[in-house]
């Protein structure tokens, strides 16, 4: 294996294995892997705009069981700051959501121990009923604790979300799709396997949605290429994912330790994503973690989007752009024209 041999099948558009993607990274320099990506981010899409999206977080709930390491949002029931929103509560977001000219929602939550199923069905069809929005929602962890206290498949419960209002899942509570890394920072949450499962089960529903790397703890550079080629190899199986995010872990909690990765380590990584993530059109830069500056070199070494701006962000740090026009002050600024687009890629 060499690294010409490598960048050839680059440059004829061939894929690579995961081995090679390793190589990749071992051995070649960021600048050369930017200019690769590059050239595949304008031989797929176009070279002279990027897109920018616009939406709301709401958390519903910070109750939950899992008790992931690195999480700060979460609390557990009884204690202070605990919270379950009201229906009525989430509407009035959605309503000043509405009213800032953005009609996309993103319902996240703790994975509470005890609320019925009931509530996210009906949370579902009074938004729908009441407002023209795009609702996405739900990480394959929330998805599966809810079937596992009614007691019922996952295919079911995601029917019947979808029926209730659901549009496009996010691929939350990723991290690192690897069994050892999952062991040591969130335990609890569902496996691997059994994250790829519920989304391979929404994507044949028609509910699609991202996919995400979160890099920058105990695992090994080696485990970053087996959770890309985990992700590629769903997306051979169900085409559902319309993006594919990397971003670092930021430091939360005193009981997790995060590793510095300097900027140069984040966009190689990202220029890997856009050379092995084949199937995958689109490739995000999280400018609201990783901050404008990133943002835009990132748009020249293969990303296309910069996943901003988000409203109303509480289980991350934002460093991102505020409103619509910072959005498109950034895009133009690194040399692009700027696109809006919604969840599912659509201008």
């Amino acid at each position: 294996m060499n690294l010409e041999e490598i960048y050839q099948k680059l440059d004829q558009d061939q894929r690579i294995s995961k081995a090679e993607a390793f190589f990749l990274y071992q051995k070649a320099d960021w600048l050369t892997l930017a200019q690769k990506a590059q050239a595949r981010r304008a031989q797929r899409l176009g070279a002279n705009w990027a897109s920018y999206t616009l939406f709301r977080v709401i958390n519903y709930t910070n109750i939950c069981n899992i008790d992931c390491s690195f999480c700060s949002f979460k609390r557990h029931e009884g204690e202070q700051g605990a919270y379950v929103m009201s229906q009525e509560e989430v509407l009035a977001k959605v309503k000043s959501t509405l009213e800032l000219g953005v009609g996309q929602i993103f319902l996240q939550g703790g994975v509470h121990p005890d609320l019925p199923f009931s509530y996210y069905t009906e949370l579902l069809r009074a938004i729908k009923a009441t407002y023209p929005v795009h609702i996405r929602g739900f990480s394959p962890v929330e998805i599966q604790y809810m079937a596992q206290l009614e007691g019922r498949p996952s295919l079911g419960i995601i029917q019947e979300l979808k029926a209730a209002g659901l549009d496009s899942v996010p691929g939350a509570g990723a991290e690192i799709l690897v069994e050892r890394v999952r062991q040591i920072l969130s335990p609890q949450k569902c496996t691997v396997e059994e994250w790829g499962q519920i989304l391979k089960e929404c994507h044949s529903l028609g509910l699609r949605g991202s996919a995400n790397l979160v890099f920058g703890s105990v695992e090994t550079k080696e485990e970053i290429f087996e959770h890309l080629d985990f992700i590629r190899r769903l997306q051979e199986d169900t085409g559902g994912f319309d993006s594919f995010i990397p971003w670092t872990f930021q430091p939360q909690t005193k009981a997790f330790e995060v590793q510095k990765v300097p900027p140069q380590e984040y966009l190689k990584i990202l220029a890997l994503c856009r050379l092995f993530l084949d199937n995958i059109e689109n490739i995000e830069v999280s400018v609201m973690v990783l901050g404008k500056e990133i943002g835009e070199l990132a748009l020249g070494m293969g990303a296309n989007d910069i996943s901003s701006p988000v409203i109303e962000e509480k289980v991350l740090r934002s460093y991102g752009t505020k409103s619509e026009n910072e959005a498109q002050l950034l895009i133009e600024d690194a040399g692009y024209q700027a696109r809006y687009r919604d969840f599912n890629y659509q201008s």
